[in-house]
């Protein structure tokens, strides 16, 4: 079978898993009608993921679920926009409208981005291979691929989304100096993890390139600055949340959340991962911090 084809199987395929899954969630929502919305939105969304994780089960390909974690915020905040003005566009508020197109930009090329890099049902991230192996003896790989490749990611997600609840449900406070400092962190966020990941593909699309450590542009700053955008995003959203309602500060514990899954997970395997195949990545280690930027150590 060739790439190209592959490829378009691939993609029909997670378009009729997404899809089911849709169709899964809006039918917990009709049903389900008496929780707190938030709550609700929760259950919905649990289901969709247990939908996804029934297909990568089938197709034997976990990474199904890789642009759940950019496509559901999207359709969650549409929903929660579409809910609280009646579906009247010309009823958003200035911060409602910032916050949809923000999450939009950060959605569509979050997505765009893991679509680009994807080769089909054939193509499963190195990850979700390393934890099949390395998981513990008598512990099945449908227990491992549910709790910790999906359903941890959404509930983690979901904790990121708790921000953005207020931030388009609560219209009592008019646009302020915070939604400004909000617009401006969120838009660089973006524009951070956009950037990075092209410098990144770039990099390794060169063959010349092969085994090396990317340390230019923004990666000689930061070994992960994709992943500094990715938080930076989340926090953005914070700001819009106590913009709006400054009583749910607690929300916090959203890019609290995401702080602590790239510091304690992803990039500890990214950096296990690059010692392994990168010669010269342990003194990279030691001259480029591993997120917040800083003029790389020379000897």
């Amino acid at each position: 079978m060739s790439t190209g084809r592959d490829r378009t199987v691939g993609f029909a395929v997670v378009t009729a898993a997404y899809l089911a899954a849709g169709l899964v969630a809006w039918a917990v929502v009709a049903v389900a009608r008496g929780p707190h919305p938030l709550l609700l939105t929760f259950y919905a969304d649990l289901a969709a993921t247990v939908v996804v994780f029934a297909a990568s089960m089938l197709v034997a390909n976990a990474s199904l679920y890789d642009p759940y974690w950019s496509v559901a915020p999207a359709v969650i905040v549409v929903a929660w926009v579409w809910w609280h003005t009646g579906g009247e566009i010309s009823a958003m508020t200035g911060r409602q409208t910032a916050v949809l197109l923000l999450v939009l930009a950060w959605s569509i090329r979050l997505t765009a981005n893991w679509a680009s890099s994807w080769r089909g049902l054939n193509h499963e991230d190195w990850r979700y291979v390393r934890l099949r192996e390395r998981r513990p003896r008598g512990v099945p790989w449908w227990l491992v691929n549910l709790a910790g490749i999906q359903l941890m990611p959404t509930v983690v997600v979901f904790a990121g989304l708790l921000t953005v609840w207020p931030a388009v449900t609560v219209t009592g406070r008019s646009w302020g100096p915070l939604d400004v400092v909000a617009v401006a962190v969120t838009v660089a966020a973006v524009l951070l993890e956009a950037t990075a990941d092209r410098q990144l593909h770039r990099f390794t699309r060169d063959p010349a390139n092969r085994g090396g450590v990317i340390d230019r542009g923004l990666w000689r700053y930061s070994r992960h600055p994709n992943y500094l955008g990715e938080i930076l995003f989340w926090w953005g959203m914070w700001l819009f949340a106590l913009a709006a309602a400054p009583g749910w500060w607690w929300t916090v514990i959203g890019p609290v959340t995401m702080v602590l899954l790239f510091t304690f997970v992803s990039i500890p395997m990214m950096d296990e991962r690059s010692l392994i195949r990168r010669p010269a990545y342990a003194e990279h280690m030691r001259r480029v911090p591993a997120l917040l930027p800083r003029p790389a150590r020379h000897r």
